[in-house]
């Protein structure tokens, strides 16, 4: 049987080339951001965000210490640093070692469920091929965590085998465009890209290459750019402003280089984004208001943006989990159907079909 149908607002969205598209290069996206809830309350991904694991972490220090004084101190469990968790990983204090192992196995536990529940869905029916991205598999103890999870769901024969994005998840939120970019800007050398998140802001000059590799696999990232959005605390006018001035920065170094810049520039946002390039829900962490009924981003940054080659770039948006796991389909192309879940501060979700 088909995947169901997206919701409505899906539908509605062009095969190719526009916000939100149903299509790109030899794929078809099936899904993205399903709002699964959990029976106790609560959407179900958020038991495997990387909060859940900070949660789960947090538990363990309180409950399960070997030891009489905490082996992390006294510093709360939301502000230790990454790095300082992975360090105990590798051959850092043993009672620490421990708390973070409990964490690891309950986490796996949680991500095992999660992935089930999503292929469990009508939209994800066939995936058995799911990459993980998003910022925790980018540290030793997310990594741990999914060998962990890995592991538990070929031991119960699932058939579901969990992958790790092959390249940097800052990256990919950016090169998932060479999948979705509209034909005319793929046949330029570069065009730019932006993954807006709730704490940065990323932008860069994609080469697809596609001379190389028909498929994208050899696209990259020419240069790039980031701002730190959280801790300026700017206004939606600034934030876009700013924006406008790291595009037009990159265009303009495109220029001094000699890069044969397309007028285009594919957005990845948090969220739901619908046909028309609204921004429904999912942007309660960008500055200001953004999914305001009367607030377009493609049309807003358009005004800041300066003309590429003497023309206005061109402005698409979609979901960040649907680009950052397009940015894997060329290593994706044996499978059927597949999917992908964003590990970051939330749960991200997006599924794909491949054709032909």
């Amino acid at each position: 049987m088909p995947p169901r149908q997206a919701p409505s607002s899906h539908r509605a969205a062009p095969r190719r080339g526009g916000h939100a598209a149903t299509r790109g290069t030899g794929v078809r996206i099936d899904s993205w951001n399903l709002p699964l809830r959990h029976p106790e309350g609560g959407f179900l991904g958020d038991r495997a965000s990387q909060t859940a694991f900070r949660e789960l972490l947090d538990q363990a220090r309180r409950a399960h210490s070997t030891c009489a004084r905490d082996p992390f101190g006294r510093t709360p469990t939301a502000e230790l640093d990454k790095r300082e968790i992975d360090m105990v990983l590798v051959g850092g204090d043993p009672d620490a070692a421990h708390v973070v192992h409990l964490a690891v196995e309950e986490y796996a536990r949680a991500l095992v469920a999660v992935v089930r529940s999503f292929i469990a869905q009508p939209e994800w029916r066939g995936v058995r091929d799911i990459v993980l991205g998003g910022g925790f598999p980018g540290h030793e103890a997310g990594r741990l965590a999914i060998r962990r999870a890995a592991r538990l769901l070929k031991l119960a024969r699932s058939g579901v085998r969990l992958r790790v994005l092959g390249h940097d998840s800052d990256e990919g939120g950016l090169l998932g465009w060479v999948q979705l970019a509209p034909s005319a800007a793929l046949r330029r050398q570069a065009f730019l890209a932006v993954d807006i998140g709730g704490t940065n802001i990323r932008c860069g000059i994609v080469e697809p290459r596609l001379g190389e590799d028909r498929s994208g696999g050899k696209a990259r990232i020419l240069e790039h750019a980031q701002w730190r959005h959280a801790d300026d605390a700017p206004t939606r006018e600034e934030a876009l402003q700013r924006l406008g001035a790291m595009l037009n920065g990159l265009a303009a170094h495109a220029r001094t280089r000699g890069i044969d810049l397309a007028a285009f520039v594919g957005i990845a946002c948090p969220g739901e984004v619908d046909a028309r390039g609204h921004l429904l829900n999912g942007a309660q962490n960008l500055p200001g208001d953004w999914a305001a009924e009367d607030f377009f981003l493609a049309d807003a940054l358009g005004a800041w943006l300066a003309p590429v080659r003497g023309r206005a770039p061109r402005v698409l948006l979609h979901n960040d989990a649907v680009v950052q796991g397009l940015s894997e389909r060329p290593r994706m192309r044996n499978a059927k159907r597949w999917g992908v879940l964003t590990i970051g501060t939330g749960l991200g979700n997006a599924s794909y079909s491949n054709l032909g």
